[in-house]
C-alpha cells in the first residue's frame, strides 16, 4: 500500500514511523511540512478528518511560546504559520488521515 507520510526530516518519531512502515512492505512518500507541504492546503483535510486537538501539539516549546491570542486563533492560519505545531507524523492512507505515531496507528498499519 503507498502512504504519504508528513513530518520533519529531523524528527525521530517521523524517521521511526518511516523505518518501520518500508520494513513492513509499504511505499512511503515523505514530505516535509517545512519546505514540501502545500499547506495551506492539507490542514484544513486533516482538521477535517482528525479535528484541532488531535492535529495540534500543545506540548511543544513553539505552543508555550506562543501568546494567548495567537493559541486561540483561527487553526488553519496557526498550523500554516508554525508548522511544528503539527503533530507528527501525519500519514495518509488513501482517504484515511492518521496522526502520531501511537501503538494504535502502528496496529492500523503494520
Amino acid at each position: 500500500m503507498k502512504l504519504t507520510l508528513y513530518g520533519l526530516k529531523n524528527c525521530d518519531t517521523c524517521r521511526k514511523a518511516q523505518v518501520s512502515l518500508a520494513v513492513s512492505g509499504h511505499l512511503v512518500q515523505f514530505i516535509d511540512i517545512r519546505s514540501e507541504a502545500q499547506l495551506d492546503a492539507c490542514i484544513p483535510v486533516w482538521l477535517d478528518a482528525v479535528g484541532a486537538d488531535t492535529l495540534i501539539n500543545r506540548r511543544s516549546t513553539t505552543w508555550r511560546n506562543l501568546s494567548e491570542r495567537d493559541r486561540e486563533g483561527n487553526p488553519v492560519e496557526l498550523l500554516t504559520a508554525h508548522p511544528t505545531l503539527i503533530k507528527r507524523p501525519v500519514i495518509k492512507t488513501g482517504d484515511a488521515i492518521m496522526v502520531g505515531w501511537s501503538k494504535q496507528v502502528q496496529a492500523a498499519l503494520l
